[in-house]
């Protein structure tokens, strides 16, 4: 278990939430049963096979606005409890025009992607910064990168844009094993549903970490997060959440993943690998990823478009408020944010 800022997370199995009062009671095998006021908490997010809450602790999250999620062991989402949405009527309905839109969601779309593609190519550029040796072969990655980023803003259609970010991808992911230091870990491409190796598996973990973040921005300005402008409509997708972490993928989660890899902060010995071939964090590596995790979003950078200091960890809600208003029309373009 840990509390981080105010989000609490629950990783160890056979672990049991209740409802005590206005505490949730957290019960874990071998300890005492601990308390945490709910009105000191926005999120309750779980990670594990076996791990329990009762109907009134679910019902109580929903009418108080605590979001309570349910994730595998290895991050992938498998559910969540929450109440109405607080949002603004005439905000969803706007959102829903315009994700009917082809035209106008294209507009929005495109900035996010070469913004995606932007922010991978400055992860990147920052590697040939800090290790000289390693610039000359990644001179080329970066080149083609800076070239989809031109594509992307000229795309016309969702179907041509889908294309120009899937070779973006591609030519990212190539370029990533230069991003990691040391010999003891392989990385050959990205795989996932499931994950296949250990920087994958971890990868997987820290995107699932930042569309939890993601949707509870946008449900907190109102918006409906699983109607995307981008990622189409399919059940039991956040689609809008998916959209807006595009921007955020290689400066947050690449980045959180790389520093515990180059750091040595995790071995081998931190990731298990199940059969079927699909491999996991520990208990104890997911504690230290969500401490780095929520570390990270502690440092503070300068907002590109509202050139104010603000917090990593805010940035999420500052987006979803940005999109929320150029989507009710007080702006004229969506600004996507840009890593320096």
């Amino acid at each position: 278990m840990k509390k981080h800022l105010n989000t609490l997370y629950i990783t160890t199995e056979d672990t049991w939430l209740a409802l005590d009062g206005e505490t949730v009671s957290v019960r874990m095998p071998g300890r005492s049963a601990v308390r945490i006021p709910l009105v000191n908490l926005e999120a309750i997010q779980t990670f594990g096979w076996n791990i329990m809450a009762t109907p009134q602790l679910m019902a109580h999250c929903a009418e108080c606005g605590v979001h309570l999620s349910f994730c595998s062991p290895h991050g992938r989402f498998l559910c969540r409890v929450s109440g109405y949405s607080p949002g603004n009527v005439l905000l969803r309905r706007a959102q829903y025009r315009l994700a009917d839109d082809p035209y106008a969601s294209i507009l929005i779309s495109r900035e996010m992607v070469a913004a995606k593609i932007l922010n991978a190519r400055t992860v990147l550029q920052r590697v040939c910064r800090d290790y000289n040796e390693r610039a000359v072969v990644l001179q080329e990655y970066g080149n083609t990168l800076a070239s989809y980023v031109r594509q992307a803003r000229r795309a016309t259609t969702a179907e041509q844009l889908l294309g120009i970010e899937g070779a973006a991808a591609e030519c990212y992911f190539s370029a990533f094993p230069h991003f990691l230091l040391s010999d003891d870990w392989s990385f050959q491409s990205r795989n996932r549903r499931p994950p296949r190796d250990p920087v994958n598996s971890l990868l997987s973990f820290a995107y699932t970490l930042l569309a939890a973040d993601c949707k509870s921005a946008l449900e907190a300005v109102g918006l409906d997060h699983a109607v995307g402008l981008y990622h189409k409509d399919r059940p039991g997708r956040p689609g809008l959440a998916l959209d807006l972490m595009e921007e955020f993928r290689a400066p947050l989660a690449d980045r959180t993943v790389l520093t515990l890899l180059n750091r040595k902060q995790l071995s081998a010995r931190d990731f298990i690998h199940e059969e079927g071939g699909f491999v996991r964090l520990t208990d104890e590596a997911r504690k230290l990823v969500l401490t780095s995790w929520q570390e990270r979003k502690k440092d503070e950078m300068m907002h590109p478009y509202l050139q104010e200091k603000v917090t990593i960890g805010m940035l999420p809600h500052i987006q979803a408020r940005l999109l929320a208003q150029h989507i009710r029309g007080a702006l004229d373009a969506y600004p996507p944010i840009l890593w320096k």
